[in-house]
């Protein structure tokens, strides 16, 4: 699965692992050294993350019913929780730093690939 900004055109990412069971969520990135085999997780649905067991820092995209970006939080580190966006229905996480600067609040993402 590739996601896309579709206001610029950029690749968010394009491995995506799509975490969409009470397991998959549940586990998510924890208690892993790093991102293999895929460059983001998309947790769906989920309005609120914590990054407990989780042993590096993570960049978060808070993603409402329509893949709209809600928040963006950048260098999440591990032993933290975010509130609950209520608007949010789907949370993409990425490894700290791979982020693009310029998403923002408002941006429409699209899937490609599913």
């Amino acid at each position: 699965m590739i996601i896309v900004n579709k206001r610029n055109d950029k690749k968010i990412a394009s491995n995506v692992k799509h975490a969409n069971t009470f397991v998959l969520r549940l586990f998510g990135v924890m208690f892993i050294k790093e991102m293999k085999g895929m460059d983001a997780l998309l947790l769906d649905p989920c309005s609120s993350i914590h990054n407990f067991f989780v042993r590096f820092a993570i960049d978060v995209i808070f993603l409402d019913k329509n893949f709209r970006v809600v928040k963006v939080i950048r260098n999440f580190k591990p032993w933290r929780m975010t509130r609950i966006y209520f608007t949010a229905r789907r949370v993409l996480e990425l490894p700290a730093g791979t982020l693009i600067d310029d998403i923002k609040k408002g941006d429409q993402l699209e899937v490609l690939g599913v």
